[in-house]
């Protein structure tokens, strides 16, 4: 039987896919991005149109490959990220890089609608996607003794998801970060709740 499913992409072609889909994430996360022409972010990528619309025909179909990759990039970050840091400072690490994600899904919003009303669900996977990867980080804190034990990863990404809603702009970058070393404090082991001493 001969083998189903899309070929895989040449080298080549594979660098320019991605390439595109990081020109569009930066374009679209930037304040303004829902208007930015195609023709910026081919130029942006290095490439000519042509090259978009052979990977890319639509709009939308640019538009949800870049949503579903910048999913794809958050949640595949937590294995490097518990590598390299201890895990609470490794959840800490990523509540950032969600901000980050919301950002760029933000400055989707119309485009991702237009997916939605073409039939297309880019938002399929995201809850248990997120939720998974949350789950991954947290039960690593817990098994080092850095996080408390009852948190629940549902809880934790809505809380994400409000905070990320004040760093629509700019200005207001900062004090999202501040929220989140709140939020992570009270997520640490010891923190009230837990089995810690008062005091310790």
């Amino acid at each position: 039987m001969p083998p189903t499913g899309p070929r895989p992409l040449r080298a080549d072609a594979q660098r320019n896919r991605d390439r595109l889909l990081d020109a569009a994430a930066r374009a679209f996360s930037q304040a303004g991005g829902a208007e930015v022409t195609l023709d910026a972010i081919a130029k942006d990528a290095g490439v000519g149109i042509g090259t978009l619309y052979r990977h890319f025909p639509t709009r939308e179909a640019l538009v949800e490959a870049t949503y579903r990759k910048e999913l794809a990039r958050l949640c595949d970050a937590t294995g490097e990220l518990l590598e390299s840091l201890p895990p609470d400072e490794a959840l800490r690490t990523w509540m950032d890089r969600f901000v980050d994600y919301m950002t760029t899904k933000r400055g989707m919003a119309d485009a991702l609608r237009a997916v939605i009303a073409s039939g297309g669900n880019p938002f399929s996977e995201s809850k248990a996607r997120l939720t998974e990867a949350v789950t991954t980080l947290t039960r690593a804190g817990v098994a080092a003794g850095r996080v408390r034990p009852d948190v629940d990863a549902a809880d934790l990404v809505a809380s994400l998801g409000g905070v990320s809603l004040m760093a629509a702009e700019p200005t207001q970058r900062e004090q999202a970060g501040r929220i989140l070393d709140l939020l992570m404090d009270g997520l640490r082991y010891g923190a009230r709740g837990t089995a810690a001493e008062p005091g310790t």
